[in-house]
């Protein structure tokens, strides 16, 4: 006989259609909960047993998601309230930098195609896994649009700067391949994993001459939200560019425009006038 759990899965999984990542989060989120009919005191249990585990508070709240949208799914009056999360600033990559990743020259496939992930990353702002599943049909050229899949199988599309657009064309031109094929495979048309990518970013960062940061990969999407707004851009337009459903994650990225809030004191100080 199906369990409870089972069938909350099953349904999520073909009624709602989320994504294979989706449905091993339910799986392992729910392996917290040892009961499908869970009391106040089993759902306090549960926190409990995951920060005993060491769990952080931000590790808990993604398990406490999946377990709130089976509780509500299930019909219980039954809640987790979220644990409270400090709110560390975002790793980014400083202008320096950036302009050295931007600047380096490669000359052979594996180093042009790391260096081409680091500039669509930089440009766009979009996740690691978008990079990887770009196919060559999914650039627009011409009009200088990328249409990337994001979480949940979500479409969008994107603008891209006509600089990038010039690597992409030289590197599409040099390496070609079909429409359907993977921008940044492997030689053999394979996807890359993002561990591979990780690694190959970090050893650039120390041959370029400086320590990666923390997250290296998501800096580069910090990176691009940060000089975002620092140049005009909308936090609406950012949220749209960015993939956001809401504009809680998207409103995190003021907060690192630390250099900006200090010129716009300096301006004001009662002491310096």
């Amino acid at each position: 006989m199906i369990t409870r759990f089972e069938q909350f899965i099953k349904e999520r999984q073909y009624l709602q259609n989320v994504s294979p990542a989706t449905i091993d989060w339910y799986r392992q989120s729910l392996r917290w909960l040892h009961t499908e009919e869970p009391t106040d005191a089993d759902l306090k249990s549960l926190v409990m047993r995951m920060r005993e585990r060491g769990l952080k508070a931000t590790g808990c709240n993604c398990r406490i998601r999946a377990v709130n949208a089976y509780l509500k799914w299930a019909g219980s009056p039954l809640r987790i309230p979220k644990l409270k999360e400090p709110q560390f600033i975002l790793p980014t990559f400083t202008l320096p930098q950036t302009t050295r990743i931007i600047s380096h020259k490669p000359k052979r496939f594996y180093p042009r195609r790391l260096h081409l992930i680091t500039l669509i990353l930089l440009d766009t702002g979009t996740r690691i896994d978008e990079v990887l599943s770009l196919r060559v049909a999914d650039c627009d050229l011409d009009n200088l649009l990328l249409t990337i899949t994001g979480k949940g199988s979500k479409q969008r599309r994107i603008p891209f700067s006509f600089e990038l657009r010039k690597v992409l064309v030289k590197f599409l031109t040099d390496f070609p391949r079909d429409e359907r094929e993977l921008v940044l495979s492997t030689r053999r048309g394979r996807k890359l994993g993002r561990r591979v990518v990780l690694r190959d970013v970090k050893l650039l960062c120390k041959r370029l001459g400086f320590d990666p940061p923390a997250r290296t990969l998501h800096a580069f999407r910090h990176t691009f939200a940060v000089n975002y707004l620092r140049r005009g851009g909308s936090v609406f337009h950012l949220q749209k560019v960015l993939g956001h459903s809401s504009l809680e994650m998207t409103r995190r990225y003021a907060n690192l425009m630390t250099e900006d809030l200090q010129a716009v004191h300096q301006k004001i100080s009662l002491l310096a006038a």
